[in-house]
């Protein structure tokens, strides 16, 4: 085993190691680290892998890192760095003929040119080949950790805290980001997941070519695109039929024509996770969704509600003149739409298939008994995304094989007098005028 230094985006920090889990179960790579020893502070995280080619196959699907580096030195100055690559080996040998070029950075910091190359110099007892700027047969790495405001107060010191040298040996795949960004995107909602997000979850979710991936609430079809374009066949189901025609030509369709990604994203169904059309059995092996619980729009299903004028009779009945009556819908509370969705995902998924979606919460009120289990899951991963006086959390269930037992089983449903989850009525509670201090509305919740 190699000690790699990963450096991670310096955002969605609560995202990182989940990510970073779930690519080493995709690309089944022996990933090995301390979990103490990950900080939201900095971007840098120490792992050990078996070799340079398990580090690319664990980067080149990530949205979270940018880099990874061989890791040959990892000292307070760098005095101590140079005096530590003079007595490494494995540096003497493999790089002796190789054309080269050197990276130096510093975060938290600037260093100018003229210093960087200082440092660069010092490194000149390396027995390399000759510098090449464009593809080089090695990039050597140095970086320098002047800290955060977090952790260091307003301004840098005058000397780094930490120094790390080693060899480049791949990156994430943040070009993605920028493909699918929603502000280039031709059909949107009110409700479009951003696009690092979704495909963050698509990653949580082990989505892979040949995949079937359904989105159960598919509003405008961000997690089918972003879930095809790793080869999936996606699906999208929704009781607002509106959202999945779109207007004007715009459209699910038309996006997945935009992306050409129209052989993977298959179709879309309109109904509701409790009265759905799909066969019996194993089907699925991902479902991907957000949950709707938003400030505009709460959860709706197919019902008649007290006040009914329809009469009796299905519940999609036929007008006297022997049109079709659009189907009657009732407030579908998010505590039940929960409990459905992980009903539905315990039969439809198949085993090892994973169930990730958003639970949007109340910070201060939140306790790990809020999220829903079942005795045919385990919790692989909970992360949280704050706005304030509420969250939404991140929850990666995958669904055991037969003979796996669950850590912990506990009811998704309260039972007798126990205390209402923290998400129960969430938008009538928690998005009620009045309020004394009110959410923020999340980034896929705004135009």
């Amino acid at each position: 085993m190699f000690r790699y230094l990963i450096i991670f985006a310096h955002f969605h920090m609560a995202f990182r190691l989940p990510e970073l889990d779930s690519l080493a179960a995709l690309e089944q790579v022996n990933l090995v680290y301390d979990k103490d020893a990950y900080s939201d502070d900095h971007p840098f995280f120490i792992v050990q892998l078996p070799s340079d080619e398990d580090a690319r196959k664990l980067a080149r699907r990530s949205i979270l890192i940018k880099d990874v580096i061989r890791l040959y030195a990892d000292e307070p100055t760098l005095e101590r760095v140079l005096e530590t690559a003079r007595n490494t080996p494995d540096l003497i040998g493999p790089y002796a003929n190789s054309s080269f070029r050197f990276d130096c950075r510093a975060f938290g910091s600037t260093v100018e040119h003229a210093d960087q190359v200082a440092r660069i110099e010092q490194f000149a007892f390396l027995p390399a080949g000759d510098v090449r700027l464009k593809n080089p047969d090695v990039i050597f790495f140095y970086m320098e950790d002047y800290g955060t405001l977090h952790t260091r107060g307003h301004l840098p010191p005058a000397e780094p805290f930490r120094c790390m040298f080693g060899v480049w040996v791949g990156s994430g795949d943040r070009q993605l980001v920028n493909k699918y960004d929603l502000k280039k995107r031709g059909y949107l909602g009110t409700t479009s997941m951003d696009a690092e997000l979704s495909l963050v979850m698509a990653n949580q979710a082990l989505v892979r070519a040949g995949s079937f991936v359904l989105d159960p609430f598919v509003g405008t079809g961000s997690f089918l695109i972003t879930c095809a374009h790793y080869g999936a066949f996606t699906m999208g189901a929704d009781i607002d039929g509106r959202q999945i025609r779109g207007k004007g030509g715009k459209s699910i369709d038309s996006n997945a024509v935009q992306y050409n990604l129209t052989g993977r994203v298959l179709d879309t169904v309109v109904c509701d996770i409790a009265h759905h059309p799909w066969r019996e059995g194993e089907i699925w092996d991902a479902i991907v969704c957000d949950p709707p619980y938003g400030v505009r729009a709460g959860a709706r299903k197919l019902g008649k509600g007290p006040k009914s004028k329809v009469p009796p009779g299905p519940l999609v009945p036929v007008k006297p003149n022997g049109e079709q009556r659009y189907p009657q819908t009732v407030p579908y509370e998010l505590d039940d739409v929960l409990v459905d969705l992980i009903a539905f995902a315990a039969e439809k998924l198949v085993p090892g298939g994973r169930l990730v979606y958003w639970l949007p919460t109340v910070t201060d009120e939140y306790t790990h008994a809020d999220v829903p289990l079942h005795p045919r899951f385990r919790l692989v991963a909970n992360s949280n995304q704050v706005f304030g006086t509420w969250c939404r959390r991140l929850i990666t269930m995958e669904k055991l094989r037969e003979g796996e037992q669950a850590e912990e089983v506990v009811a998704i449903k309260g039972e007798g007098e126990a205390q209402a989850p923290a998400h129960a009525k969430f938008r009538e509670v928690y998005f009620a005028p009045g309020r004394g201090s009110q959410p923020s509305t999340p980034p896929s919740e705004r135009a």
